[in-house]
Parts: C-alpha cells; sequence; structure tokens
C-alpha cells in the first residue's frame, strides 16, 4: 500500500454553487506528513475537532477507484487531491468496502501505518461524493464515483501519517 497524498483543508473549497467554481484551490493544503489526533482528526484540518464530524473527521479514498472512474469516462487519470479527501491511497486496499454495511455504533476498524506506528481508525459511513466532482473531475464524475468516494473515519489513536510506502491493516471487519 501507498499513501500517495494527505491533505489537511483549513477551509472548505467547495462551498457555494459548483457553477460559481471553488473558493480556492482545492490542492492547495497537500502536505507530506500529518498529525492525527485520537477523537478529534488531524491537525490543521477544518473538521477537526468539529462536533459535527466527531465521527467523520478523516476522509480516506482510493486512487485506484479514482482512476477507474477516470477510465470509465475516458479522461485523464485525475489529481486526487481535487476529490478533497485527507487521506489518498494506492494498492491493494477496498476503501469503500471499509464503508459498506457501517453503522455508528460498529464501523471497520483499520490502522494505517507510514513508519511512524500504527494509527487505528474506525470507519463510520461512506464519503459520498458531491455535484463539485462533475465540475473539478471531469463531467459525470458524480455519479460515477458514488460508491467509491471513499470512508469517513474517527481517528482512535494519536500518530503521524508520511506520504510513500506503508502497511494497511482491517483489524475488525464492518459489521
Amino acid at each position: 500500500m501507498q499513501v500517495v497524498a494527505l491533505l489537511v483543508a483549513p477551509v472548505h473549497a467547495y462551498a457555494g454553487r459548483p457553477d460559481d467554481g471553488p473558493a480556492a484551490d482545492p490542492t492547495s493544503g497537500a502536505v507530506a506528513r500529518v498529525r492525527v489526533r485520537a477523537q478529534h482528526g488531524i491537525e490543521g484540518d477544518r473538521y477537526a475537532g468539529a462536533a459535527a464530524h466527531r465521527t467523520a473527521a478523516v476522509t480516506v479514498i482510493s486512487a485506484d477507484a479514482l482512476d477507474a472512474v477516470a477510465a470509465e469516462l475516458g479522461v485523464a487519470p485525475f489529481d486526487p487531491l481535487a476529490a478533497r479527501r485527507n487521506i489518498v491511497v494506492r494498492g491493494p486496499v477496498d476503501v469503500d468496502a471499509l464503508a459498506r454495511r457501517c453503522s455508528h455504533e460498529h464501523g471497520a476498524v483499520f490502522a494505517l501505518d507510514t513508519g511512524a506506528g500504527p494509527v487505528r481508525f474506525q470507519a463510520h459511513r461512506p464519503a459520498s461524493p458531491c455535484r463539485w466532482m462533475d465540475v473539478v473531475l471531469a463531467d459525470g464524475a458524480w455519479r460515477a464515483m458514488r460508491g467509491r468516494g471513499g470512508v469517513r473515519c474517527t481517528p482512535l489513536d494519536d500518530g503521524v501519517l508520511t506520504v510513500g510506502p506503508g502497511v494497511f491493516t482491517l483489524l475488525e471487519p464492518p459489521g
């Protein structure tokens, strides 16, 4: 598994009407390293510590899923950060399966380790795409990404993640 991108976004770039365009560069906030705080989120991110996002403070998406969407639409591969998910992984990880059958009581528990020790996350619900995907990725991406938009999670540990090779471990399957 590889962490191909990390995003810390202090503000929401996709606010308002998609036809008006994003408020900021959707890929700004790309970093090589993030500090994750248990039950809080990624330091500096707009959803960290937000009560409304207590079970959804961190988002994870598969770059492979985004590549499949681009291929289906017949367009060049997308910049994975344009989807505005915090952690973008590539490799044999079915990120969207973590979101399937999730309930608020019992989502999948998994760990990511990029060299500084494992950081556990509990999946809570799919990170559903919005109409903005048609504007910032490609026409038709919003519908094509349904079921492939990633997962919203709660971090269970403090830790550090970096861009580069890593290990994914499923600790508790979705139930």
